[in-house]
């Protein structure tokens, strides 16, 4: 909520096709990012020409690479603001939005996001930092791919800043299948509830193999220590909380209060009822933290890590 400002917010869906999932599964860490600049590059394009905005937006980009039936499908979800803050931090909003309805038209989208990826994908591929399947004839593809659209779907705007919140709660921790989607695991295969978007979204069933089921879920497991939602424009890391301080100062707002720290063992109680301060022993007596004492030099006796008081609770 600290990093959102009271304006309409946009979401933008960026994804690729089909024709380059194998490339895609083979060199996932450098052409997820290469997804994530090419996105975040057609956005920031747009919104700093004069044309659109002239000005910087806020923008936070989620990675995705599921469909319903769990198919290898990379994509990523940006919420976009209405509009950006120039040099002197003072607001603009898009110039054509009320006219068309939605951030930009996908006619100047789609160019830029399928020529800035295609480029540097060449590139990449020429420089033999991406490996190519042995079967995949990349000239044969890439004109293939530079003809074909590609999908950038522009939803309407979004309601209120509490709903951004909420969007990306749901979206941001996401894993390919939720728990209530799955209707029954038995020793033969998991069968699972599934929206089919080629039918009017009806719901469906489908029933898989284990070992197919493990197969399709394993394949959106990130790359370790991978950074699945990023943050571009306004909402740049550098100086991120004075910048957007400065600029509800420009508008007239008061600034965003500070960020208020809750201690673990509270939310643990107000979430699930677990009070993780009582001894798991007598579960009467309180264990409270002394001093956290880091281990000595190698060769030397390893200190205690962790030193607690058991105390009995007062009647």
């Amino acid at each position: 909520m600290n990093e959102l400002l009271p304006v309409k917010y946009f979401h933008v869906v960026f994804t690729l096709p089909h024709e380059l999932n194998a490339l895609v599964m083979g060199n996932r860490r450098i052409l997820f990012k290469l997804l994530f600049d090419s996105a975040s590059r057609c956005l920031l394009m747009l919104c700093h020409d004069s044309k659109w905005l002239g000005a910087t937006p806020s923008i936070t980009s989620v990675l995705h690479t599921w469909g319903q039936q769990l198919s290898f499908h990379p994509h990523v979800h940006c919420i976009v603001s209405g509009g950006g803050a120039d040099k002197h931090n003072r607001w603009h909003n898009l110039k054509k939005s009320v006219r068309y309805g939605f951030l930009f038209p996908y006619k100047v989208m789609e160019p830029i996001f399928k020529g800035y990826f295609l480029d540097h994908l060449d590139k990449l591929i020429r420089q033999e930092k991406v490996k190519v399947p042995s079967d995949l004839h990349w000239n044969r593809l890439k004109d293939t791919l530079y003809h074909k659209e590609w999908l950038v779907y522009a939803k309407q705007p979004m309601g209120s800043v509490s709903q951004v919140v909420e969007y990306l709660a749901r979206y941001a921790h996401k894993v390919a299948i939720s728990n209530y989607r799955i209707l029954e695991i038995t020793e033969s295969g998991v069968r699972f509830r599934y929206k089919d978007y080629a039918d009017h979204k009806r719901m469906k069933t489908m029933v898989l193999p284990l070992d197919e089921f493990v197969r399709r879920f394993e394949q959106h497991i990130l790359p370790k220590g991978f950074v699945k939602m990023r943050h571009y424009g306004i909402l740049g890391n550098y100086r991120r909380k004075q910048r957007v301080n400065a600029i509800l100062a420009a508008m007239q707002l008061p600034p965003h209060p500070p960020t208020v720290k809750i201690p673990y063992q509270i939310r643990m109680l107000e979430k699930y009822g677990v009070d993780v301060t009582l001894c798991p022993k007598c579960k009467t007596g309180r264990l409270i933290l002394v001093a956290v004492v880091l281990p000595m030099n190698r060769g030397s006796p390893v200190a205690v890590k962790n030193d607690t008081t058991h105390e009995k609770t007062q009647a």
